[in-house]
């Protein structure tokens, strides 16, 4: 059982309120066609860790995804996460940006559809983009990505106050 490895993009911004919103996109296909409830996911897609960079990758699937370029903004490590099946690994990246959801112009993938009818058909990457607060990103968030949810809350209260973070020399 090999592992498979992913690199995607947890964009966000803050709203009036001091609060943050994250960018999600609606998976495509037949399959997610119908759910709404953890059918949501951050820009992301596979690369090989052996002759890839993951942020290189993270950056071309957010634009393949998108059809949009990737932030410039701080690129923020939040580290990986491994699905439920332990074969798929994810690592994002967060980064404070914005864009108009209906600017996005996805890329798309063939599947057969319907199954066994030899018939190759094309769908969106993601058939919408969406901000969302965060209480509702856990929501609509696959399970799988909704850590990286709690790492940019903590995050976000890190850089609000500086105090939570002591210098590396004092962490033990």
């Amino acid at each position: 059982m090999t592992a498979t490895f992913s690199a995607g993009v947890l964009l966000f911004r803050r709203t009036g309120e001091g609060e943050a919103e994250v960018l999600l996109g609606h998976m495509g296909g037949p399959f997610w066609a119908r759910k709404d409830q953890g059918a949501w996911s951050i820009p992301k897609g596979e690369y090989t860790p052996d002759t890839e960079d993951a942020v290189l990758a993270a950056r071309r699937e957010f634009t393949e995804e998108l059809g949009l370029p990737a932030p410039d903004g701080e690129w923020v490590p939040m580290g990986e996460v491994r699905y439920s099946s332990g074969r798929k690994r994810l690592l994002a990246w967060a980064v404070e940006g914005d864009l108009d959801p209906e600017e996005v112009n996805p890329g798309t993938f063939e599947m057969e559809w319907p199954p066994h009818s030899g018939r190759l058909v094309a769908f969106p990457e993601i058939d919408r983009a969406e901000w969302f607060d965060l209480a509702a990103a856990h929501d609509k968030l696959v399970s799988g990505q909704r850590p990286y949810l709690d790492r940019l809350v903590e995050h976000l209260r890190a850089a609000a106050d500086p105090d939570l973070n002591p210098p590396d020399d004092a962490r033990s």
